[in-house]
């Protein structure tokens, strides 16, 4: 080390134009300053919409259909709510809203972000509230007082790969199977668009290719072609991410196409999967008409908030609602059915009670789950992926 300094490293008072102080061949370029740009402001009116539709999802698992949740009312659920139940069964729909959510979600996340800092963020926001909850329903189950049948010990270890389902085996979470369509889509996006970096252009062309090769999928009838394009839930992923691209530029007639060939294909799957002649045998029914109805609404609600008319709807605890939403949506089902059980069959409380407890029940675990494991473990799954190379 000299008396001006490290050698090699120019100094700022060193113009780089100044003959006498050339660069040479191990000297170290300081950067000039930059400006860290701020972050986006959080957009809370969807936290508030992940809620919602967590909610409807749980008031169809509660009320709108028959199996596991009929043994915990001890009657059918038609029964417990002779008028909200067919309400109700129109809560399935939540999930399609989830999957429009997601795909925006993603897209905004994963914009101008590397391979490895998205796997990072994506790992360490799933994973450990969905162990968690795997582990806490799994002991729940093997309680004795609980009469629902528990997945074995090896089936259970499996779910904590979250790859039960392609493998066949027993679910713990009966809603993980939303789960495995929300990690393909990662895959899709993440190999397709983040590795090779994320342009208006290439998103564009993702959407495109993945709807076209949906359609086809469809038609070939390939269950791995199925497996990989997911033809009946690409759509909303696919309008998700096409209502992101509205938010960036509400003139981009690109993304308004996207949207609305997305919302054309995505209500044809919802009504074909859930649609059924009116049948004394079956539990609900559902209009083509309301399927259709919901499946819209979920759009734009999301397309309301990117454009920005729902920016007023900005209370701080909707950022809470957006917390909890996730640990909520992987306890509620099969826990649901201990409580519903325990508050209906043993207190005898009145079916409304039960069912307003029941939830109150369940987002209280999920604020623990969220408290004690998400902002605890997640941080410090992130740090431990960030450290290690792959």
């Amino acid at each position: 080390m000299g008396p001006s300094g490290p050698i090699g490293v120019t100094r700022p008072g060193n113009r780089p134009g100044d003959p006498s102080r050339r660069a040479g061949p191990d000297t170290v370029r300081i950067p000039p300053p930059t400006t860290r740009r701020a972050p986006a402001p959080r957009l809370r009116a969807l936290d508030g919409l992940r809620l919602i539709a967590a909610l409807m999802v749980a008031a169809y698992h509660y009320g709108g259909r028959d199996g596991e949740i009929s043994e915990a009312w001890g009657t059918s659920s038609k029964q417990q709510f002779p008028t909200l139940h067919e309400w109700f069964a129109y809560g399935c729909l939540g999930v399609q809203i989830f999957f429009v959510i997601s795909g925006f979600v993603i897209c905004m996340s994963g914009w101008g972000r590397p391979l490895r800092s998205f796997f990072v963020s994506r790992a360490s926001r799933l994973l450990p509230a969905y162990w968690a909850a795997v582990i806490l329903v799994t002991a729940v189950f093997a309680l004795p007082a609980v009469a629902y049948e528990a997945v074995s010990p090896s089936d259970a270890l499996v779910n904590l790969t979250m790859m039960q389902q392609p493998l066949g085996v027993d679910r713990v979470l009966g809603v993980c199977w939303t789960l495995w369509a929300e990690v393909r889509f990662y895959v899709l996006f993440a190999l397709c668009v983040v590795l090779p970096g994320v342009t208006r252009r290439r998103v564009i062309m993702f959407c495109a290719c993945w709807t076209l090769a949906a359609v086809i999928a469809q038609s070939a009838n390939e269950p791995l072609l199925d497996a990989v394009l997911m033809p009946e839930y690409a759509p909303f992923f696919i309008g998700g991410i096409g209502l992101y691209l509205v938010h960036r530029d509400r003139r981009d007639p690109y993304a308004w196409g996207i949207v609305a060939v997305s919302w054309l294909i995505g209500q044809h799957y919802a009504v074909r999967e859930l649609w059924h002649a009116p049948n004394p045998e079956f539990f609900s029914y559902r209009t083509s008409y309301g399927i259709v109805l919901v499946i819209t609404l979920g759009f734009v609600a999301v397309a309301a908030i990117a454009l920005g008319w729902l920016n007023r709807i900005n209370w701080p605890w909707l950022t809470v609602a957006g917390a909890l939403t996730y640990p909520f949506y992987l306890v509620h089902e099969h826990l649901g059915w201990v409580s519903v059980d325990v508050l209906h069959q043993g207190l005898g409380l009145p079916a409304d009670a039960t069912l307003g407890l029941t939830l109150l029940a369940m987002l209280v675990l999920a604020w623990g789950l969220h408290r004690g494991v998400e902002v605890r473990v997640g941080p410090a799954l992130r740090r431990s992926l960030e450290r290690s190379r792959p």
